[in-house]
């Protein structure tokens, strides 16, 4: 087969990007992503939104604004759809191009193979047919986050890409860490002019050069050799920060509910959990570094000990590894209790160290602990609003952006909010590590001086557990 190949034309011509509908579904904003290059919507892909609008899935809901949002364009079009209805004003600027519509019956001979019932396949031909008609004029390229439909689309000669626009990052490895290394040089090159001093218990660093510029509030520095060092930077003004040594948690007189930090990632975490001027940390790594017990530490020294909250609130997204096992019988909590064996492991760890007390003792601290938790589904997390709770949202990595926001902006004062999860990990459909929610509220949220995050490095589960990590 002869492959199709735009022409040379004008290298400033805007493109059409034809829309799959799983773009839209994916993002129903993407109608305005897409600057000042023109879209297309075949008819296929408003058939396949009507199908899929029915039902309380984050599908369904983003299938109807999709359709909101393509009945305002088109009402506010003064000159019908023929002719491209201009995006400039319904997106407020963000999009300049034009949004066409098919108005028009499309005849196109796939080969035999492809057989032209198939949603996807009319598309393909509405593709083709664009193709044909601008070949000389403009680039034509389907949009679609299904690999399969794009690798068609190549098979007949037709440019395709994957939706891009939601992606935070796209090599992961970029991925703010929290954490920096500095030696000897750093300090030759920074601390001409340092001022050092002390104050209840901490000892503060400010310093000026060119190696501070980079550094964010809140980001962890760390020297080793004969002059160890575990510091934050607490202040940054211009090219002046000042550095903030941390609480040792490795010692046993700073133990967390029993829990001592075991590396010095886990020593950072628990300095962002246990402090109270931070009201939202991420904590990335993966299986056995300890996120959600340090986590659960913290939260029940700061509900049962010190009471700078009322409650601990945990919620994770419900998406099955496996097949699902269909409904689950009882309230809210019951259905939520087969994925909450993560904390049910961790509490069994963190009841075997709160001390003496024999079996009747550990029995009446497990019921004390369980009535300050309460677990929560994310199916009715909107329009609540939590006051003073501690919220641990679990798997975070599988929640997308919006569903981010709709989870952290129910904090209400005196909340703290924690994301927990590992971007290797993925189990949602077309969210993929780049367009996670998690990588997302990582990558806006630093910076921030009320916002911590850390990626936890070392395994400490078990040798199997950091073996099979690195191996499988």
């Amino acid at each position: 087969m002869a492959t199709r190949r735009p022409s040379k034309s004008k290298k400033n011509a805007t493109k059409l990007f034809v829309l799959d509908t799983n773009v839209l579904m994916h993002d129903p904003t993407s109608l305005y992503r897409f600057e000042e290059h023109d879209i297309y919507v075949p008819m296929m892909t408003l058939e396949e939104l009507d199908a899929n609008k029915k039902g309380m899935s984050e599908v369904a809901r983003n299938a109807r604004q999709a359709s909101r949002s393509l009945d305002e364009i088109v009402n506010i079009s003064p000159d019908g759809i023929d002719a491209g209805i201009e995006l400039t004003g319904p997106s407020s600027g963000l999009a300049t191009g034009r949004l066409f519509l098919q108005t028009e019956f499309i005849d196109i001979q796939l080969p035999a193979s492809m057989p032209t019932a198939k949603g996807d396949n009319q598309i393909l031909a509405v593709v083709m047919h664009l193709f044909e008609k601008f070949e000389r004029k403009r680039p034509v390229i389907l949009v679609s986050k299904d690999i399969n439909m794009r690798i068609k689309a190549r098979a007949l000669g037709l440019a395709a890409q994957d939706y891009f626009n939601d992606k935070v990052l796209e090599d992961t490895d970029l991925l703010y860490t929290g954490v920096r290394e500095i030696d000897a040089a750093f300090w030759e090159a920074n601390g001409k002019d340092m001022e050092s001093w002390k104050q209840e218990g901490r000892t503060y660093y400010r310093l000026s050069g060119p190696g501070t510029a980079d550094l964010l509030i809140n980001e962890f520095v760390y020297q080793e050799g004969e002059q160890n060092l575990q510091a934050w930077v607490h202040d940054k003004a211009g090219r002046s920060v000042t550095l903030e040594t941390l609480t040792d948690f490795g010692h046993t007189k700073n133990n967390v509910w029993g829990i001592t930090a075991r590396n010095r990632e886990q020593n950072f975490a628990l300095n962002l959990l246990m402090n109270p001027e931070i009201d939202f940390v991420t904590l990335l790594g993966q299986a056995g570094t300890g996120k959600t017990l340090l986590t659960l530490a913290a939260s029940l020294t700061q509900v049962l000990e010190t009471k700078r909250y009322s409650e601990i609130i945990m919620t994770r997204v419900t998406v099955p590894v496996g097949e699902d096992i269909g409904f689950l019988p009882g309230t809210e909590e019951e259905k939520m209790a087969p994925w909450m064996g993560a904390l049910e492991d961790n509490l069994d760890v963190l009841n075997g160290t709160t001390g003496e007390g024999g079996e009747w003792g550990r029995a009446a601290t497990r019921d004390l602990i369980r009535s300050r938790i309460k677990i929560k589904s994310l199916n009715f997390m909107r329009g609540r609003t939590f006051i003073n709770k501690f919220l641990i949202i679990d798997e975070a990595q599988n929640l997308t952006p919006k569903q981010m926001k709709t989870l952290i902006t129910r904090a209400g004062p005196g909340t703290k909010v924690v994301c927990l999860g590992n971007i290797a990990q993925i189990d949602t459909p077309y969210l993929t590590e780049g367009a996670s929610g998690l990588t997302y509220v990582v990558d806006r949220f630093k910076g921030w001086p009320h916002s911590g995050h850390i990626t936890l490095q070392r395994g400490e589960r078990s040798r199997l557990a950091d073996h099979a990590a690195e191996v499988l």
